[in-house]
Parts: C-alpha cells; structure tokens; sequence
C-alpha cells in the first residue's frame, strides 16, 4: 500500500471531499427527518468552499505540524477553480480535504471526527 504522504494533494482532497460531504450527510439525517431536497441544501451548505474555508480557520491552531503540511499541499495545489467559487476559500477549502483524505488513508478516523466536532455548528 502507498504512504498517503506520496499521493498528489489534489488525488487527498478528491478523497477528502467524499470523505467530509459523507460526515455532514450522516450528521444531517441523523439530526432531521426532511425531505431530501431540504437535506441536500443543508449538506450544500456546509460543502461549499466558502464554509469550508471559514471552518479551516478554526482548525489551523489544532493541526499537528504533519496535518499542517498537508493542508498547506492541498491549499497550495494548483488546479481549476469552479467559476462560482472565490479563488482564495477554494484552495483553502482543498487544503481541508486534502487533510481529511490524508487522514482517511491513514486510518485516522478519531482524528477525522475530532476535528470534524470542532468545526460543527459553523453554519
């Protein structure tokens, strides 16, 4: 199995990504029973970049030097960025999932629902 260090931050963030809309549907289901329209907004509301990056700032002093160091790969990352999006909450935004995905492919699930508890409640 590859280290998750050696994967392209953008590759961590496609995981992470997944990873982070996965935690906020199960935490929206769980928490109502709404029609799914209703569900998908509430889950759109917490994926999109700029909620993303704002839920960034609040982990930035929490993060490990290692944590850090992926996110600063995932922010710094060059790729597209969707028409809709600010340029600088997006990148912050991919440096948060290139994260999750790290941490995901490390088997650090505690680690992912701990800082995902941090930032809870954001929107």
């Amino acid at each position: 199995m590859q280290n998750p260090k050696q994967y392209s931050p953008l590759a961590l963030a496609f995981l992470g990504d997944a990873v982070f809309e996965l935690m906020v549907r199960e935490k929206t289901v769980r928490e109502s029973n709404l029609p799914v329209k209703k569900l998908h907004d509430i889950t759109v509301s917490y994926v999109c970049a700029e909620s993303q990056a704002i839920a960034m700032k609040e982990l930035v002093p929490l993060l490990t030097a290692e944590e850090f160091a992926i996110f600063r790969r995932g922010r710094n990352a060059s790729g597209a960025v969707p028409k809709n999006a600010d340029v600088r909450s997006y990148r912050i935004a991919t440096g948060l999932e290139a994260l999750f995905g790290y941490l995901y492919l490390m088997g650090d699930t505690d680690r992912i629902q701990e800082l995902f508890e941090r930032i809870d409640g954001h929107n």
